[in-house]
């Protein structure tokens, strides 16, 4: 079979030489692949002038639908992907993370896309910032996609979620895609695309997907692309010095291989359930993929009294693993993705044991696979690891991971900087004290740290599991890059803009009101509108309202609030205060009383408050009333047998007789839409 590009809204087959992959398991030929021919330049141009206007053309929320309607279609399908997957060595939990996995994270991006993103094109980011005396001239940060499209070049291990997890900030962004997949499970990241493609959810020239060599890819790269990179730190840092990158400014974001490691707290003791878990996890990131993970644990940190416990234990659980064909029930590892990779990790392997003792070696032959790419996993121990380079420079990609003894927590952390930058580290313990000082200790050499106990560990994903909610990176050899991080993912594919203007022309601009723009009014009540019929800026006005001494006394005996500055004069006299003062959730009640319209209306529910700031004290005598404000507008999906509706968020000001605002917040409202389509 003859895998195939698809690029400008065609599959296109390459020419040429064809480079072969082969079954891990058996050797048994799978596929060619092959990019000759293909116009690299042309696919590019066409992302940039029919994917990014499409996208474009999409608010935050429709992106968002999209996603959440081709995670539905994949799922549906999910089970065609499986056998391919074992085609790549990967056993069935294996596979289970990468397909499964992969599409949950278009589901929890299409989600927090919907959640925390505004139904627009432009994102206003951030509060405004007043930069004048009199609040006509303010500023704004937003954020607009870029102009160009982002490349992909995913590493070969996860050829499913490397590809997804990428897409889905991508894509919420609102730029297209060219992925380039690793030629070694190119076959299984092709099934994929076909499938997506088939779909017909994506907009036109969203997605286009080069199998083969990158050819001149980079050349044609602009100021307006983005190109990420996931895999060895040599290629990474080959791409990320070539001209063209560095003359066009071209965005570039690394996720390197690195020397992770793990740290047994001091506190724990062999009988604990910290030292089971540990052990349990040390095996799992040893064999999971057969070792082929970028976050797997390759340094292992134990406390010097108990090392011989530790790797004792951690030898008889390896023991217990059973290695070969994935597609087979019970076997709990497989091979590595390509026989090529044999060859490398031995060299690595042989390389370790000049500067560390062998203390496991699996003795399975293979004799059933001799063409396949079976790997044994190897436990070394490292006793002098302060001494010894080899071990914080080396990274044996395969089931291959090295104990050392530390004699202090703080000596623990020395270790673990060893490292020079790692994508994850993880602690195992359940003294607090001794995970912050970890935290302090290794923070800044990490881009996550799992901490890990009895009373987190049911619910815990471990220490090799990127989550879509947080960053997936870290510092030095790990890259220096970041990707999915939930929203903050989408940085990567956006421009941040400083806006300077008039807050009338920002709110315009943003579709969100900004402090000082105009605002209108009408006469009839904003809580008697629909949802349609509301305009950004729309203002209500309220009557006033005198505090009086029984307002406090009776919101008192309500709440069950006797706080003293609110009942006790003489203690109040001597406070900031320098008098009573009346409560601030009164002062929020009585400013509801003051804007709520009490007839029934298209209004159906309080959805929330958010922001609120108390920023004058309200004493008895003083008067005050509320300007309500419709701040922004979305509309929600309408779920079968549900009424239409959409949330208007409303900036309320409350404010006393000397025109100083005394509160200020934000309330949210589902409001009926009068189309019920």
């Amino acid at each position: 079979m003859k895998l195939k590009s698809f690029a400008k809204g065609e599959w296109f087959e390459g020419t040429g030489s064809f480079q072969k992959l082969h079954n891990p398991i058996n050797g048994e030929l799978i596929a060619e692949t092959s990019s000759e021919g293909l116009d690299i330049k042309g696919l590019l141009e066409y992302a940039r002038n029919v994917g990014s206007p499409n996208l474009r053309e999409m608010t935050f929320h429709e992106r968002g639908r999209m996603l959440k309607s081709l995670a539905q279609y994949l799922m549906a399908r999910k089970d065609e992907f499986y056998p391919l997957s074992f085609q790549t060595g990967a056993t069935k939990i294996d596979s289970w993370v990468d397909i499964e996995g992969g599409i949950s994270t278009l589901f929890t991006y299409a989600s927090k896309g919907r959640r925390e993103l505004p139904d627009e094109k432009i994102w206003a980011e951030g509060n405004m910032e007043p930069l004048s005396k009199n609040g006509t001239f303010v500023g704004q940060h937003v954020c607009v996609p870029l102009h160009g499209a982002a490349v992909h070049i995913n590493a070969y291990n996860f050829p499913i979620w490397g590809m997804l997890e990428k897409l889905c900030p991508t894509f919420i962004a609102g730029m297209p895609v060219v992925v380039k997949p690793a030629p070694v499970s190119s076959h299984l990241a092709e099934k994929m695309v076909r499938v997506i493609i088939e779909s017909k959810i994506l907009p036109e020239g969203s997605l286009q997907l080069i199998c083969g060599e990158p050819r001149d890819l980079l050349d044609h790269l602009t100021s307006q692309d983005v190109l990420t990179f996931t895999g060895s730190a040599e290629t990474g840092r080959k791409l990320k010095s070539h001209p063209n990158i560095i003359n066009n400014s071209v965005r570039f974001n690394m996720e390197a291989d690195s020397l992770n490691c793990t740290i047994l707290g001091e506190d724990v003791k062999v009988d604990d359930d910290e030292f089971k878990l540990f052990v349990k996890e040390v095996v799992n990131e040893m064999t999971s993929k057969a070792g082929q993970k970028c976050t797997a644990i390759r340094r292992t940190l134990v406390p010097q009294n108990i090392l011989d416990e530790a790797v004792n234990a951690i030898k008889a659980r390896l023991e217990k693993i059973n290695i070969g064909d994935p597609s087979n029930e019970g076997i709990r590892m497989g091979a590595l993705a390509d026989k090529r990779y044999l060859e490398l990790v031995n060299e690595k392997v042989e390389m370790l044991k000049n500067s560390a003792d062998v203390v496991y070696e699996g003795k399975s032959n293979f004799e059933e696979f001799k063409d396949g790419a079976f790997f044994n996993p190897v436990l070394l121990q490292c006793n002098n690891p302060h001494e010894t380079k080899t071990v914080h420079d080396i990274e044996a990609f395969g089931p291959v991971n090295t104990v050392m003894p530390y004699k202090s927590l703080d000596d623990a952390v020395e270790i673990a900087k060893l490292g020079q930058g790692s994508l994850v580290a993880s602690l195992f313990t359940r003294d607090n004290e001794i995970a912050k000082k970890t935290v302090e200790g290794i923070g800044a050499y990490h881009g996550r740290i799992a901490i890990i106990n009895r009373d987190c560990a049911k619910e815990s994903t471990g220490h090799g599991s990127p989550l879509p909610h947080l960053t997936h990176g870290g510092p030095g050899r790990a890259g220096g890059g970041e990707e999915m991080g939930g929203i903050r993912g989408i940085f990567k594919y956006m421009q941040r803009v400083a806006l300077q203007g008039h807050p009338t022309t920002l709110t315009k601009v943003c579709n969100e009101f900004i402090v000082g723009a105009d605002q209108s009014s009408d006469k009839v009540h904003p809580f008697q509108k629909y949802f349609e019929e509301l305009e950004i800026g729309e203002t209500l006005i309220t009557h006033r309202r005198t505090v009086t001494e029984a307002d406090i006394v009776n919101f008192a005996g309500i709440s069950g609030d006797y706080f003293y500055a609110h009942m006790d004069d003489i203690a109040a006299k001597e406070s900031m205060f320098e008098k009573r003062v009346a409560h601030g959730y009164f002062v929020l009640s009585a400013a509801a009383g003051l804007f709520v319209h009490p007839a029934p209306g298209p209004v159906l529910a309080n959805y929330g408050l958010e922001g609120l700031r108390f920023t004058q004290p309200v004493y008895v005598g003083d008067t005050f009333y509320a300007k309500l404000t419709c701040k922004r507008k979305t509309e929600k999906e309408k779920r079968e047998d549900e009424v239409a509706q959409g949330v208007v968020e409303w900036y309320v000001e409350v404010v006393n007789q000397e025109e100083e605002v005394v509160a200020v917040y934000t309330i949210l409202t589902l409001v009926k839409r009068k189309d019920q389509n």
